[in-house]
């Protein structure tokens, strides 16, 4: 029997890393309630084993190192001391570079002029015991040269999501002489860099955004040149990239509901049902996390281009629990665009039973997507609705990740519109079929899907029951007061509040401003410390619910931010969940 319980106290795995001699996996495996992270390795058929607690495993010359409280560990033990938490490492062999804040204390009084604290990178000297700064600049990503004569780092002119992540730029720093050469402004939110070479020389590449609103593209840099270059086709969505011993990088990339592994610059090499997240290789074998409708995450590994074997089995508990049907969905928008999706059906149940109560989860992002993966976490999520005898749909609307950069492009500044339209397009479809009760319709989401949320119940009264989790119901108070700042928010919801007397475009946008239509109960659901959509956006929403007389409530896990963490607060919102929609639908 599925409990509450059993969901949060799961283990997944993350962070897969190949040995240098391709022999081993090593991995991480967390609880979904926040707990001790592990460090586990498998081998071929052998029983995989924990060797260590800890996150983030990075192998080099055969020896494995891993961060455990902040802190660079060897399988021997911590390698020093350092007073301020590292957030990335990357061990070389004849050092270890580390990204890191000063070790000074944080001053008790925040002065925005005075307090901003850059994460510097730094290099470890195991021989010497000596740590040296070798980039005084906020650094966000570093990745060394196969021959570790070289590193690529990422750096912001500040440690601040907006201006920093907006203005980000790429640097080679050479080991030998330490010569730091700058190769330019990078795409916005610029990331996970690799090298690699071909017979014109060196290269690196990266993932970035073309523009503040719009899919992720993979971007090459020839070393000789300098010139970024976006080498993304416009239907590609990549999610990862993957440094290899030799020739062009690897790439995970979102199609459709599945996932497929290409090479930069020549296309598809395998296609995977279902949702790979994690990507690592050395150019011949290839290691990524993947799960399937009824397969929770578990590490995968074979040859590049070949069949994949699971190679761990972090999550046995499941095996046993008969899950809900999960069937892949097909259809066209009221514009003609193909759009694709997912039908959860109560375990046991057909579209024959139906028609069933439905519940359409949203995802967030937008940038994201429901892909034909296991559909389980503490988030009150398709499986656990489905064994409550609700029929589940997730829709990928427009704006998502999937089908290319005009596709998730085409909501700037136009969030709500035609994203909705799909979304009640795929619910009119399911009701049609005989599979949905008209009169027994929900609708749930998390942060962008929040606003989905709040937007859907405030443009119809179709929906009995609501849950808006960390949603955002004004588009200029989030501008003013969201950790990515006005220019990534605007370009989402339209302007901002200082463009002059309103109203403003992202009035329009805001499902604050159709409050006084809503009929339907709404459960709101936020964390009291949640930077990226403050608790603001919530108690605006519940003021103006209690205004007009709305049925609804406010619930406020202290000490909680975007995501919920804590075991109890993660099971209080599954059992309050499905009493919500028990009670409505």
């Amino acid at each position: 029997m599925l409990t509450a319980e059993l969901i949060v106290d799961s283990r997944f795995p993350s962070n897969p890393e190949l040995s240098p001699d391709g022999r081993w996996v090593a991995y991480q495996v967390d609880t979904i309630a926040k707990g001790a992270p592990e460090i586990w390795l498998a081998e071929g058929d052998r029983q995989p084993r924990k060797v260590a607690e800890g996150s983030s495993p990075k192998w080099s010359s055969g020896s494995l190192y891993f961060l455990r409280d902040g802190r660079i560990h060897s399988v021997d033990g911590p390698l020093f001391a350092w007073r301020s938490e590292i957030t990335a490492f990357l061990p070389l062999r004849d050092r270890i570079v580390f990204i890191a804040e000063d070790e000074t204390p944080a001053a008790e009084i925040w002065v925005w002029s005075e307090s901003l604290r850059p994460a510097r990178l730094r290099s470890f000297d195991p021989r010497t015991g000596e740590i040296t700064t070798l980039v005084e600049d906020h650094v966000v990503a570093v990745a060394g040269r196969q021959d570790d004569k070289a590193l690529a780092v990422v750096t912001w002119p500040t440690p601040e999501p907006d201006p920093g992540g907006l203005e980000p730029r790429l640097s080679l720093l050479d080991l030998e002489t330490g010569e730091r050469r700058d190769l330019g402004r990078a795409a916005f939110e610029a990331t996970c860099p690799v090298w690699w070479r071909d017979e014109g020389g060196w290269h690196v590449a990266y993932l970035g955004n073309p523009e503040l609103v719009g899919g992720r593209a993979v971007f090459d840099v020839p070393v000789e040149t300098g010139e970024h270059r976006n080498l993304t086709p416009e239907s590609a969505c990549p999610i990862r990239l993957a440094q290899v011993d030799s020739g062009a990088p690897l790439m995970l990339v979102a199609d459709g509901l599945d996932t497929a592994l290409h090479r930069l610059g020549s296309g598809e090499v395998s296609l995977w049902s279902g949702q790979a997240d994690a990507l690592a290789s050395n150019g011949e074998i290839v290691v990524t996390v993947l799960s399937t409708a009824h397969r929770p995450k578990d590490v995968h590994c074979g040859p590049v281009g070949g069949a994949l074997t699971r190679v761990s089995d972090t999550a046995p508990e499941f095996g046993e629990i008969s899950w809900g049907s999960q069937e892949r969905l097909s259809y066209k928008a009221s514009d003609g665009l193909a759009l694709d999706g997912l039908l959860v059906l109560p375990p046991g149940k057909t579209r024959a039973d139906g028609p069933f109560s439905l519940i359409t989860r949203v995802h967030g992002g937008p940038y994201d997507r429901s892909a034909d993966g296991f559909m389980l976490s503490w988030y009150p999520s398709a499986q656990w609705l489905a064994l409550a005898g609700h029929a589940v749909f997730l829709p990928n609307p427009r704006g998502g990740q999937g089908h290319g950069h005009e596709f998730a492009a085409s909501v700037a500044g136009r969030v709500g519109l035609e994203e909705w339209s799909d979304l009640e397009t795929g619910i009119d479809l399911l009701v049609a079929e005989g599979v949905a009760d008209p009169e027994r319709l929900g609708i749930a989401g998390g942060s962008h899907g929040g606003f989905m949320t709040a937007w859907a119940v405030g443009q119809t009264r179709r929906f009995k029951a609501a849950l808006m989790v960390a949603g955002i119901c004004d588009w200029g108070m989030l501008a003013a007061t969201g950790e990515l700042g006005p220019l990534v928010e605007a370009g989402h919801g339209g302007s901002v509040g200082w463009e002059g007397i309103g109203p403003h475009r992202h009035d329009q946008r805001s499902p604050i401003s159709y409050a006084s239509k809503i009929e339907t109960p709404v459960l709101i659901v936020h964390g009291a410390d949640d930077t990226n959509v403050p608790l603001s956006q919530a108690e605006f929403f519940h003021r103006a619910l209690r205004h007009f007389g709305v049925e609804h409530d406010l619930v406020v896990y202290p000490g909680e931010g975007h995501s919920l963490r804590g075991r109890d607060h993660q099971r209080d919102l599954l059992r309050r969940t499905r009493e919500w929609f028990a009670r409505l639908l």
